[in-house]
């Protein structure tokens, strides 16, 4: 896993990597762990392949519990993907509510997450 560090700021730690870095709560404490020491970065872009598929099954309760831990520890995100294929509506709202949020984005483009992260604070 690699890092290259964005924004205005230079605040922002792109993961760049062909593994998925978020499975599960453990590995998502990880990645929030390992992007502080290594980026001291409190924000962090991940491409959707990064995260595994049952992140987007929101009846496993997953990404409720992994966006909560970064909630918690004061980490924002922003996960870079195509959403267009999901035609749950549950999932919908939740990535609508999400983006209208300020730590949570699920974004198309590295340009779109630079801009939802660099204003948010």
């Amino acid at each position: 896993m690699e890092y290259k560090i964005l924004g205005k700021k230079n605040d922002i730690a792109l993961i760049i990597t062909d593994e998925i870095v978020i499975k599960d709560v453990q590995s998502a404490l990880d990645l929030i762990a390992s992007v502080q020491y290594e980026t001291d970065c409190d924000k962090l872009i991940v491409y959707k392949s990064g995260v595994a598929d049952n992140f987007f099954v929101l009846s496993t309760g997953i990404a409720g519990e992994i966006l909560q831990k970064f909630i918690n520890y004061r980490k924002k995100i922003a996960i870079i993907g195509d959403y267009s294929k999901y035609t749950s509506k549950p999932l919908k709202d939740f990535i609508y509510e999400s983006n209208k949020g300020n730590s949570i984005y699920f974004v198309s483009s590295i340009e779109d997450a630079l801009l939802k992260l660099d204003i948010a604070e």
